[in-house]
């Protein structure tokens, strides 16, 4: 028995498309513009033109981003309930026209029918409904955060317009304004939704539509009234973007490619597994920037698996995607045909074995068959590179622990599946594998509920659940930070005596894996104080000496490990020990800046220790629960290894208010002291060795911020740097350095912040910098 044809009509879509002349302006300021350069958007199953599109330039980026600029503030006082209202108008409108929408994408895009109309509309649809109770609830859940302002959204053209709603949703909810390009290849959707914004009530120059090439994508980055960017794209797009934003002070989320391991273990229902893996890589022909291209079976069951596998897809069906009976549809476009093609070819010169079942693809327009790459190496091409087509790379495993090893074999860390009878092995692997997603016994589960995004170069930030709500929002506490660092109001100093125990000559070290070691270059600087008189040398750390601590940092990762409440323990203790001595510290603080509050300081970071030991097991995770039959569990992870550029006000409570938060949450630090003032950083050696802090968890390290800066922001091994000593060309280039690895930026531009101020130094902000949300899928009774 065999499917017949089941052909869905296009009379609906092909009505609209002639309705405009098959022929698109720009969306700007709820006006249609007349279109004058245009380009072809095209039918990947046939190679037809769809219709012309209208390539922007940059005085239309221009006309956008003013239009957004002047809607933005009425939008914010339509309240939250006013914007609540639009968001739900439009998701029933996305019900009410989803078919047009879905027949219009498979036509624009190529993926089939099935796809479009059951899993992207109604989430699209599902985006809408859930962030208009975010704007309902705005002034209550968010109520210490405002919008952000103006945001510039780039999409792909591998989920048109799902991609449009996971962007535009959140940041409508939050009030902002917003200028969307769709992608060059797949435009036809995103006009359609302008029209949906029309009839939902959208007021004028909210939401702006600018179609064209990468050169649209470059004139909206570099604009300097975007407040903020979304971009979901390639990674070395994203690297770019990174570096066009460093030290503009824009806000940056990135969603970026992947390599996603899907792992199947010898007691897993094989059947189930197979399905799963169909889902995984084959849904979109693979061009899903999520889909489990890399299987890693237990070799024990890898033969009868690839088996089942090879069965499997001689069952796939390929051909037109407006047929409901097919399972593959055509690829976006020749040039991603081509791409394939080419990196298969490579695999097959290499001695790989190359698979596909036996069947034909229509012989006009962009279709690839699905692929089964056997007998490739861990670092050969294919098994590293985001190929984003319908091929899947298979290799095998012996334990549970060398699976999460080749898993996390991946500068990648977008999603995972994980297969498996054993839930104490899902539960075990899953947090192991560093990936912001992971699908036990099953694949590629959204929902607007549950945040999605990824780690290391798949990027940073979330889309979806609350998570992706903060991208779209700024701390009020931001909008009060002084404009400059705070100098203390000196007193009197008292010239340094012979009784005082800081007196005594000496070069105060570095603090690298639990001990005092000397610096690699073997040079020292003499640290003044307030009066002009010598209180000490310090040592000048360099590069070896920051590869030093990575590495001690890398091996101290137990404190990432170890509990919650032991965490606290330790910061607790550390806080004891200080007040023990904060008289001491005081004396210091005083000789090192003049401050006439030396002992306030004191106390503000014995208590701000205090505070974030109260975080470290009260900053819980949230378990969502989806519209599917299981919950998901998102964890709030250690971010891993981040460097901290401290600020030179405030010597010990700026440094105390930096470095206790990120390892309240376990992470491990390398910390870069007040370079004019490090002195009270150094003293704090005895007081972490007598408080139970594991070697390697704190490494400090004195010297110049801006050179041990850019050592930090350019190490692959560093995943996040923080730096606020109000340097705004330092800060820029951490920005832009940490685009290589794309790591993770807190950096605090030229701005001051009141170290004494709770609102600005504390609270959930810092926590996120200091976390990263994982989120882990997991249904019943499957």
């Amino acid at each position: 028995m065999d499917y017949g044809p089941a052909p869905e009509s296009t009379k609906e879509a092909q009505a609209w498309l002639d309705q405009h002349g098959r022929r698109f302006g720009l969306f700007i300021d709820n006006a249609w513009t007349e279109a004058s350069e245009t380009f072809g958007s095209f039918n990947p199953a046939d190679g037809s033109e769809l219709a012309q599109v209208t390539q922007a330039t940059s005085d239309d980026v221009e006309r956008a981003v003013a239009a957004a600029r002047r809607a933005q503030p009425g939008w914010v006082a339509m309240g939250g309930h006013g914007r609540a209202k639009i968001l739900y108008a439009i998701a029933r409108l996305l019900q009410k026209h989803s078919r047009l929408f879905a027949v219009l994408e498979t036509l624009d895009n190529g993926k089939t029918i099935r796809e479009t109309r059951d899993a992207d509309l109604p989430l699209a649809a599902r985006h809408f409904y859930h962030h208009a109770g975010w704007a309902q609830l705005q002034s209550e859940e968010f109520a210490d955060y405002r919008a952000v302002g103006v945001v510039g959204q780039i999409v792909p053209w591998n989920f048109p317009v799902l991609m449009l709603a996971w962007k535009i949703a959140p940041a409508l909810a939050a009030g902002n304004t917003i200028v969307f390009k769709p992608a060059e290849f797949t435009s036809l959707t995103a006009l359609l939704f302008a029209e949906i914004c029309q009839q939902a009530g959208v007021p004028a120059g909210v939401v702006n539509i600018v179609t064209g090439d990468g050169r649209v994508g470059e004139a909206i980055v570099n604009h300097p009234g975007i407040d903020k960017l979304a971009f979901t794209g390639s990674t070395e797009v994203g690297r770019i973007i990174r570096k066009a934003t460093a030290g503009t002070g824009k806000k940056l989320s990135l969603e970026l490619g992947g390599k996603s391991p899907f792992i199947v273990f010898e007691d897993a229902d094989l059947d189930a597994a197979v399905e799963g893996l169909v889902d995984s890589i084959w849904f979109n022909q693979g061009q899903v920037c999520c889909a489990g291209s890399r299987l890693l079976v237990q070799e024990s069951v890898y033969p009868r698996f690839i088996a089942k596998v090879k069965a499997r897809m001689q069952n796939l069906r390929v051909g037109s995607p407006l047929d409901k009976s097919n399972d593959i549809g055509a690829l976006v476009d020749p040039v991603q045909q081509q791409r394939i093609h080419g990196l298969v070819e490579a695999a097959r010169a290499e001695g790989c074995e190359i698979w596909q079942p036996a069947c034909e693809a229509p012989a006009a327009g962009s279709w690839y068959l699905p692929t089964l790459i056997t007998g490739a190496s861990t670092s050969a091409a294919v098994a590293q590179t985001e190929i984003f087509g319908p091929v899947l790379v298979a290799m095998s495993f012996r334990t549970p622990g060398e699976a999460v090893q080749l898993a996390n074999n991946t500068v990648y860390g977008l999603a995972a599946c994980v297969w498996t009878e054993s839930i104490s092995l899902a539960l075990d692997v899953a947090p192991a594998i560093k990936a912001g997603v992971v699908w036990i016994n099953t694949a590629n589960q959204f929902d607007a509920a549950c945040g999605f995004g990824g780690y290391k170069e798949s990027g940073f930030g979330r889309e979806g659940g609350k998570e992706g709500m903060y991208e779209y929002l700024t701390p009020l506490a931001e909008d009060r930070r002084p404009a400059a660092p705070v100098v203390a109001e000196k007193g009197k100093v008292k010239q340094s005596e012979e009784g005082n125990p800081f007196a005594v000559d000496r070069t105060a070290k570095l603090y690298i894996g639990g001990k005092q070691a000397r610096p690699d270059g073997a040079y020292s600087r003499a640290i003044a104080g307030a009066n002009g008189s010598f209180l000490a040398d310090i040592a000048e750390g360099n590069r070896k000496d920051i590869r030093n601590a990575v590495e001690a940092a890398h091996k101290a990762a137990g404190w990432s490990k170890a509990t919650a409440h032991n965490r606290a323990q330790v910061l607790y203790y550390i806080a004891e020990n200080l007040a023990v001595r904060a008289d001491e510290f005081a004396t210091r603080i005083a000789q090192q800046t003049g401050s006439k509050n030396a002992a306030a300081e004191v106390a503000a970071s014995i208590e701000r220790l205090f505070y974030w030991a109260a975080w470290a097991d009260k900053y819980d995770g949230l378990a969502h629960q989806p519209p599917m039959h299981g919950i998901t569990v998102a964890l709030n992870e250690p971010v891993g290894v981040i460097g901290i550029i401290c600020p030179n006000e405030n010597p010990l409570l700026g440094f105390i208010s930096l470095v206790a938060p990120a390892l309240a949450l376990g992470n491990r630090v390398i910390a870069v002291p007040s370079e004019a003032h490090p002195l009270s950083a150094l003293d704090l050696y005895q007081v972490l060795d007598t408080s139970d802090l594991p070697g390697g968890a704190l490494n400090i390290v004195t010297g110049s911020a801006d050179e041990l800066a850019r050592t930090l922001a350019s190490h692959f091994d560093v995943d996040a740097v923080w730096r606020h000593d109000g340097s705004a060309e330092g800060c820029a280039e951490v920005e832009r350095l940490s685009a290589e690895s794309l790591k993770r930026t807190w950096t605090g531009g030229a701005k001051g912040r009141d170290w004494f101020d709770a609102k600005q130094a504390c609270g959930k902000t810092v926590l996120q910098h200091a976390s990263q949300v994982k989120n882990v899928w997991i249904p019943y009774g499957v």
